[in-house]
């Protein structure tokens, strides 16, 4: 583990989070300061700032997570459209190892994103 990576100690229980799925190499959590309700992120659990420090199977188990997430918010939500996001280094907006664009950041109503990831995370099961 990296001691400053948030993801990290998100998926070390250090810092609570909405998880709403979790497998060997992935784990899903609900983004405290979405841009949408169902705006969540999939991390390798196995630490890599960016996709070039990545290891290729937990890549492939990330893209495959992020399948089966789209697919619940698809079902559960029902969005116009969806968006998946990676970037990889300041230049490409990756505002933290592992996250993606850099948006304003507006917190959440913490009620509405735990509802909507237990409702994901019930599709996910």
């Amino acid at each position: 583990m990296t001691t400053d990576c948030v993801f990290c100690k998100i998926r070390d229980g250090q810092i609570p989070s909405m998880k709403i799925q979790e497998d060997e190499r992935t784990l899903t959590f609900m983004d405290i300061n979405p841009i949408n309700s169902g705006h969540c992120l999939v991390v390798t659990k196995r630490h890599a700032a960016t996709i070039f420090e990545a290891d290729v199977e937990d890549l492939m188990a990330a893209m495959a997570t992020a399948r089966k997430v789209a697919v619940a918010i698809q079902e559960a939500l029902k969005p116009d459209g969806l968006n998946m996001l990676q970037a990889n280094g300041q230049a490409a907006f990756q505002s933290v190892p592992h996250k993606g664009f850099d948006w304003k950041l507006v917190p959440g109503n913490r009620e509405a994103i735990m509802k909507t990831g237990e409702r994901l995370r019930s599709l996910l099961k």
